[in-house]
C-alpha cells in the first residue's frame, strides 16, 4: 500500500492530528494508497509556509531567467518520470493508460515548459514616454499576487494542477493546491518534482484529505492572496460568498453542458467520431463535454444509427490495458449520478438509443455503458444540468437560427463546436455561440498557447496562455512626472493660486 503525506514547506509531514484517508483504484473498488487527511492546523502550515516564502522573496525576486529555468527542469523531470506518474494517474482517477501516456503526462509538461519560455521571452515591466498632458515616463509592472489557494478536481488531477501551479509561480507567487480528495496522488508526486527542480521549499505546498470543510478553511484563510477554483459551479459559488468579504482576486472553471451542432452539409464521418469523442472521452467526465449533440433534422436518424454503432464499438475494460478506449468513472457515487440522469431522462420521455446500465460483464469497478438518448428536448434535465458522465443527449434542429437558439438556451458556456465543410459558414456560427472556446470540425482540443474559460455559470477569468498568467499578477502603474518644476506643473492650479 502505497503512503503519502502533506506536501509542506519543502518536506512530508503528517497531518497534524494524524488522520489518513485511503485513495480508491476505480478499476478494484479497493484502496491502492493512503494519504494524509489535513485539518485547520494544516491549512494553517502551509498557508504560513507560502507567505513566509513570499515575504522573503525567495522566489519572487529571482531574476526571470532563473524561475524560466526551474519550470524548465520540472518539465524534464516530468517526462523522465512519466512511466510512473502515468501510471498512478490511471490508479487513481480511472483514466486509461492511453490517456495518461498520451494526453495527461505530455499535457503536464507541456504546460510548464510554454511558461517556462514565457518568462524568457516577454518582461513584467513596460515602459511609455508621454508628452500630454506633460512630459512623463509611465512604468507598467505586472507584480506577483502572494499566497494563492488553488482547488482542483478529480478528473485531470496533473494537468489542472500543471494550469494552477505553472502561471502561478511563473509569476512569483507561492502557492497551496488542494487536489480532490478522489484523486490526491499525482499532484502530491508534482510538488515533489517542483522542490527537486530547485522551487525552494514553502512555494509550492499541497494539502490533502477529504470533505468541504479543508476547502473552506483553505479559501476563507486571511493570509490567502488570489484563489483558482476547478469544480462545480455549486463550489464556485460558494467559493465567491467565502471570498467576498476579503474581496479575494478570483479565477472559476465551473461546470458545462457543451452545444456539438452538426450542420446539414458537415462531413459525417468526421461529425460522427466527433460526437463520440467529444462525450465519451474519460467516461464523460470533462468539463467541456459536448454533451447536446444538435443535428439538422435531415442528417438525423443516420447520426443517431452511426453514433449507436460507435458506442458499442467503445471498448470497457482495465484501464491499465492499452487496448482499454474508456475506463471507469471516478467513484459510485460519480456513477450513481449519471443513472439518477439516465432515470430521469427516461422519466421525461427520452429514449435510451444505447447503454444506459453498468456493463453486465464488468462486475467490479465502477463503470458505466456510453449512453445515448435520442428524442430529446431543451427543457429536459438531461440537456440542461451536467451529467459528468458518459451520457449524451441528441436534439434535432431545423436551420441555422434554431440551432444557435438551442445552443445558447443554457446556464453554462464553457465549450462548443460547429460542424460544416463550409469553413467560414461555421466560423459565422462559432462567433455567435455564447461561449468560451467553440471549435469547428474538432473538439477537446485545449492547447497551452489559448486561453480556456467560461461564459455565464461556467465561471470567468481565464487559464493557459499569457492571459492565465496575467491571473497572477497585479498590474501597477508607476507615473513619473517630468520635468519637476512646481511652476511647469499647470494643473496644480486647480488647486492652489
Amino acid at each position: 500500500m502505497n503512503e503519502y503525506r502533506l506536501f509542506i514547506d519543502g518536506e512530508w509531514r503528517a497531518a497534524a492530528d494524524g488522520r489518513v484517508a485511503a485513495t480508491i483504484n476505480p478499476a478494484t473498488e479497493e484502496p491502492w494508497a493512503h494519504v494524509a487527511a489535513a485539518g485547520p492546523a494544516d491549512v494553517d502550515a502551509a498557508v504560513g509556509a507560502a507567505k513566509r516564502s513570499f515575504a522573503d522573496g525567495r522566489w519572487r525576486k529571482l531574476p526571470r531567467a532563473e524561475r524560466a529555468a526551474a519550470l524548465s527542469r520540472i518539465a524534464a523531470i516530468i517526462l523522465e518520470r512519466a512511466e510512473e506518474l502515468a501510471r498512478f494517474e490511471v490508479l487513481d482517477a480511472g483514466g486509461t493508460m492511453r490517456k495518461a501516456n498520451l494526453a495527461d503526462v505530455p499535457a503536464t509538461a507541456q504546460t510548464f515548459q510554454y511558461y517556462a519560455d514565457l518568462l524568457s521571452g516577454s518582461s513584467d515591466e513596460e515602459v511609455f514616454d508621454e508628452q500630454v498632458p506633460v512630459p512623463s515616463r509611465n512604468i507598467v509592472r505586472r507584480e506577483p499576487i502572494g499566497v494563492c489557494a488553488c482547488i482542483t478536481p478529480f478528473n485531470f488531477p496533473m494537468a489542472a494542477a500543471s494550469w494552477k501551479i505553472a502561471p502561478a509561480i511563473a509569476a512569483g507567487n507561492s502557492i497551496v493546491l488542494k487536489p480532490s480528495p478522489h484523486t490526491p496522488v499525482t499532484t502530491l508526486l508534482l510538488a515533489e518534482i517542483c522542490h527537486q527542480a530547485g522551487v525552494p521549499a514553502g512555494v509550492v505546498n499541497v494539502l490533502t484529505g477529504p470533505g468541504a470543510a479543508l476547502g473552506e478553511a483553505l479559501v476563507s484563510h486571511p493570509d490567502v492572496d488570489k484563489i483558482a477554483f476547478t469544480g462545480s459551479t455549486a463550489v464556485g459559488k460558494r467559493i465567491m460568498e467565502l471570498a467576498a468579504p476579503r474581496l479575494t482576486k478570483l479565477t472559476l472553471e465551473l461546470g458545462g453542458k457543451s452545444p456539438n451542432i452538426i450542420l446539414e452539409d458537415a462531413n459525417l464521418d468526421g461529425a460522427v467520431r466527433g460526437a463520440l469523442f467529444g462525450t465519451f472521452f474519460h467516461a464523460g467526465q470533462v468539463c467541456e463535454s459536448g454533451t447536446r449533440v444538435l443535428v439538422h433534422a435531415s442528417l438525423h436518424d443516420e447520426l443517431v444509427e452511426r453514433m449507436v454503432e460507435g458506442a458499442r464499438s467503445i471498448k470497457l475494460g482495465d484501464p491499465l490495458d492499452l487496448a482499454t478506449m474508456m475506463g471507469p468513472l471516478v467513484s459510485d457515487s460519480q456513477r450513481a449520478n449519471s443513472e439518477r440522469y439516465v432515470h430521469a431522462g427516461r422519466e421525461e420521455g427520452a429514449r435510451v438509443v444505447t447503454g444506459g446500465r453498468r456493463p453486465p460483464e464488468l462486475a467490479r469497478g465502477y463503470y458505466y455503458e456510453p449512453t445515448i438518448f435520442a428524442g430529446v428536448k431543451n427543457d429536459m434535465r438531461i440537456a440542461r444540468e451536467e451529467i459528468f458522465g458518459p451520457v449524451v443527449s441528441v436534439l434535432r434542429f431545423s436551420d441555422e437560427e434554431e440551432a444557435l437558439r438551442l445552443a445558447n438556451d443554457s446556464l453554462y458556456g464553457l465549450g462548443a463546436a460547429v460542424w460544416s465543410r463550409d469553413v467560414e459558414r461555421a466560423q459565422r456560427m462559432a462567433e455567435r455561440i455564447e461561449a468560451g472556446t467553440v471549435w469547428v470540425n474538432d473538439y477537446h482540443l485545449i492547447n497551452v498557447r489559448f486561453p480556456f474559460g467560461g461564459y455565464k455559470q461556467s465561471g470567468f477569468g481565464r487559464e493557459l496562455g499569457p492571459w492565465g498568467l496575467a491571473e497572477f499578477q497585479q498590474v501597477k502603474h508607476i507615473h513619473v512626472g517630468e520635468p519637476t518644476g512646481v511652476d511647469q506643473k499647470y494643473y496644480f492650479g486647480l488647486l492652489f493660486d
